[in-house]
């Protein structure tokens, strides 16, 4: 395309260039001949910004197939790095609603909307424009890709278990890291929304985590469609300030806030941890990321679709 357009400002050039004296005698004239024929030169189409509906399906099919061709150890090295990325968002947005003590009771509106604005959007942005390996987003685009015979069971598994173990690690491992550094002023945010997480009952843990899920690999699907930066920005902020804003139940978020409080004083277990939250909302997630999205649109655009 740049070829086109530079070939075609050439010519324009050439023909101002051959009729140059009558521009001379009449610049007025020969200025709109000018700006007629660098417009015409220009006239080439731009490319789109945003991907049409079924382009941007096929691209997320295509992202999900690499994912599941990625060998296993570099999934869990990339799953550490986007551990901690989610960890840093869940850190910034901990440590904005535990300098607000009174918001939640004064403005709870205001309150939920700066816990969901700053924070978690950051994290999914580190994720997904370093390329990393997120688990939750793993569940929409590798099965999207299984669903439309770009990859195998096996690689599904391999890519989602990887992926898991590698968030689980870095989350954890940035956990330790913020409660030695003791930059949350004892961890008291961290503490109370453990306790609120942990208390949950497995039926709303899974709820909450198929539509936290859903949003997020909305916001995972959308950004392929974007061709710029700024285009994938746009639906991380959106979807993701949702969630959280709504209450919703992230695992790998879980993964740095969970351990976080009870390496600060909650009174919550490991095994609390793992059975009350962990699993429930992890099965929550692979739900609305494998069945409200991926499946829903291989139905709508995939070969699913075309079945009678």
């Amino acid at each position: 395309m740049r070829y086109t357009i530079l070939a075609a400002s050439i010519a324009a050039m050439h023909a101002l260039d051959m009729s140059s004296a009558p521009f001379l005698q009449r610049p007025q004239l020969g200025a709109h001949r000018a700006s007629m024929l660098i417009a015409q030169a220009g006239a080439v189409a731009a490319p789109p910004l945003l991907a049409l509906p079924l382009d941007g399906f096929n691209g997320a099919v295509a992202a999900g197939e690499k994912k599941a061709n990625m060998p296993a150890d570099k999934i869990f090295h990339l799953g550490i790095l986007s551990g901690a990325h989610i960890g840093f968002g869940a850190f910034l947005m901990l440590s904005i609603g535990g300098a607000c003590p009174g918001l939640a009771a004064t403005n709870p509106g205001l309150q939920k909307i700066v816990l969901g604005a700053f924070g978690l959007p950051f994290g999914l942005m580190m994720t997904l424009l370093s390329g990393g390996e997120l688990f939750t987003g793993n569940t929409a685009l590798v099965t999207m890709a299984l669903l439309e015979g770009k990859a195998t069971m096996g690689q599904l598994i391999k890519s989602w278990s990887a992926s898991f173990a590698g968030n689980f690690v870095g989350s954890v491992l940035l956990a330790v890291l913020v409660f030695y550094g003791n930059t949350l002023s004892g961890g008291g945010a961290s503490i109370a929304v453990s306790a609120a997480k942990t208390s949950l009952t497995f039926t709303q843990a899974f709820v909450r985590g198929v539509l936290c899920n859903w949003l997020v690999t909305m916001a995972v699907y959308l950004a392929s469609f974007a061709k710029d930066t700024a285009g994938k920005m746009v639906p991380i902020w959106f979807c993701i300030s949702a969630f959280v804003a709504l209450g919703l139940e992230h695992s790998i978020a879980n993964m740095f806030i969970i351990p976080l409080g009870i390496f600060s004083g909650a009174s919550v277990s490991w095994p609390t941890f793992l059975l009350k939250n962990l699993l429930p909302v992890t099965l929550g997630n692979t739900f609305g990321g494998a069945v409200c999205v991926a499946l829903a649109f291989c139905m709508a655009y995939g070969k699913l679709s075309k079945k009678e």
